[in-house]
């Protein structure tokens, strides 16, 4: 065993984001689940003559392959750089692919505002909302132990300058 097999830490269940296996499974599963929900409303988009639905429709086609691309790069094995995309959207904070994802979902519903754009987005958006939510950090993250015996600490001295 080598000194530099001894010296790295031992994986527990997060990583260094704060987010537990399980969590990061969703997040995934609800990337997929848009990607596929932003492709199939993006192409019923395109099937118009309105120019500001057609680039709505052509945006969420766009965006179900940064989805896919990001999320599951198996999915994109044609595509020669999807690994290394991947490897580098694993390596972004949760804070930023939630801004990365919403903006994205959000752009479309503004371009266009209809059932399809809001709809087919909504998934994506949704996407981002979970990864914000892996931001914001887990619950109780704060020892509340360690607050609570502060403030008997700060109690006893105010008891004891009190006392003649």
């Amino acid at each position: 065993m080598s000194s530099e097999e001894a010296a790295a830490p031992t994986k527990t269940g997060t990583d260094d984001d704060g987010m537990s296996w399980w969590y990061r499974w969703i997040c995934k599963l609800a990337g997929v689940l848009g990607g596929i929900s932003c492709a199939s409303m993006g192409v019923w988009n395109c099937v118009t003559v309105n120019p500001l639905n057609i680039a709505a429709g052509v945006w969420m086609v766009l965006t179900a392959f940064v989805l896919f691309l990001c999320e599951v790069p198996f999915c994109c094995q044609f595509v020669e750089f999807a690994n290394a995309i991947a490897a580098r959207a694993d390596r972004l904070k949760p804070w930023q692919k939630a801004l990365f994802y919403s903006g994205m979902a959000l752009f479309p519903v503004f371009l266009s505002f209809s059932i399809t754009t809001l709809f087919g987005n909504a998934i994506a958006f949704a996407t981002g909302v979970l990864y914000g939510l892996a931001s914001l950090g887990k619950k109780g993250e704060v020892s509340y132990a360690r607050l609570q015996h502060q403030k008997q600490g700060d109690e006893e001295k105010l008891t004891d300058t009190s006392v003649p």
